[in-house]
């Protein structure tokens, strides 16, 4: 089959981000505003991730419309883990952040093993396909943890914080366009830092100005972000612009 996934491109990282902060307010939203709870939250979009993934998986090329109905979707669940861990288990959010971490080291460990690569520029097989929406999952629950470590747990605040991790994604970027650090290692690192970006730009704009935000609402919030990324996906979908034209097994993203 054709490779699965989109090229990494501007867009990708517009859309990545835009899903991140969703993937936050969405999950406050639902739990919060419309009072169905982390159980009734966690179960309604679990099944709908399940049965956008079967759909994924389905397809024998990439789709906009579907895979990034699934990135969404998979950032709320993976906000949930964490919310579930911090909230219902009292899991520390130190301690969530390291088992998180390891987890995801394990998933790319056993990839890697088994495929001899990790590029986004192969994933044109189920198994390939199935390592990469888990090794999605991790990051997403790593980089809540993470967020909401730096910006409640150590009360860094939402701004300071995603400066902090903004900062961080632009110093891969330069490792890997100036210092050539290994494309594959630049991007996986930044995919990791651009949850609690996009995290703590959620919380910023959500929440309310006793608490250090910009009091705009998870609903508001969420419906801008949605309609953002429904503008930008239909854009790809017509143009075309982030289909990878071409499957690379070397050492490039």
């Amino acid at each position: 089959m054709l490779n699965k996934v989109p090229e990494i491109t501007l867009f990708f990282w517009i859309i990545k981000i835009l899903c991140t902060t969703v993937g936050e307010t969405g999950a406050d939203f639902l739990n919060i505003n419309l009072n169905l709870g982390l159980d009734g939250v966690t179960l309604i979009m679990g099944a709908m991730l399940a049965v956008t993934l079967i759909f994924q998986f389905k397809s024998k090329k990439y789709v906009p419309g579907i895979y990034w109905l699934a990135v969404v979707l998979i950032s709320i669940v993976g906000t949930l883990i964490t919310d579930n861990l911090t909230d219902r288990l009292g899991v520390p959010l130190t301690i969530s952040t390291i088992a998180f971490s390891i987890v995801l080291s394990i998933v790319f460990a056993v990839w890697y093993k088994k495929e001899k690569t990790l590029s986004i520029h192969s994933i044109i097989t189920t198994r390939r396909e199935a390592f990469y929406w888990l090794a999605i999952l991790f990051t997403f629950a790593l980089g809540t943890a993470a967020g909401d470590l730096l910006a409640e747990k150590i009360n860094l605040g939402y701004m300071l914080s995603a400066v902090i991790f903004g900062a961080l994604i632009a110093s891969v970027a330069i490792s890997h366009f100036v210092f050539k650090v290994n494309a594959v290692l630049a991007f996986w690192i930044a995919y990791i830092l651009t949850r609690p970006l996009g995290a703590s730009i959620g919380d910023y704009l959500s929440q309310d100005l006793s608490n250090g935000g910009l009091g705009l609402g998870t609903a508001i919030t969420s419906m801008i972000f949605l309609g953002t990324i429904l503008a930008t996906v239909i854009y790809l979908t017509v143009t075309k612009k982030d289909v990878i034209r071409k499957s690379n097994f070397g050492d490039q993203v």
